[in-house]
C-alpha cells in the first residue's frame, strides 16, 4: 500500500503564506489545502503543478508517494523525509 507525504506546509510557511492565500492563488478551498498538508487528499496533476509553482518548488519536492511495503512499517520513510526537510 502506498502512503502519501507532503512538504507543502513547510514550503508555504517559508513564504509566510496562509492556507487561505495559497487556496485563493490555486483556485481551491482552504479545506483542500489543509487536507493536502495532512496527506488526506491526493491532488490532481494540475493542482500539484499549480501549488508547486506558487510555492517555488517542484512537484517532486512537495509530494512524495512511498510504498510502505518496502519498509517494515512505513514510518521509516516518513522519518527519513522529515530529517531531510524539517
Amino acid at each position: 500500500m502506498s502512503s502519501f507525504i507532503t512538504r507543502m506546509k513547510a514550503y508555504r510557511e517559508r513564504l509566510s503564506m496562509t492556507q487561505n492565500e495559497l487556496a485563493e492563488k490555486v483556485g481551491v478551498r482552504r479545506e483542500t489545502i489543509s487536507r493536502l498538508e495532512k496527506g488526506q487528499y491526493n491532488p490532481s496533476l494540475k493542482l500539484a503543478i499549480d501549488i508547486s509553482s506558487e510555492l517555488n518548488a517542484t512537484v517532486e519536492e512537495l509530494f512524495i508517494f512511498t510504498d510502505s511495503q518496502q519498509s517494515s512499517n512505513g514510518s521509516d520513510d516518513l522519518n527519513d523525509i522529515k530529517q531531510e526537510f524539517p
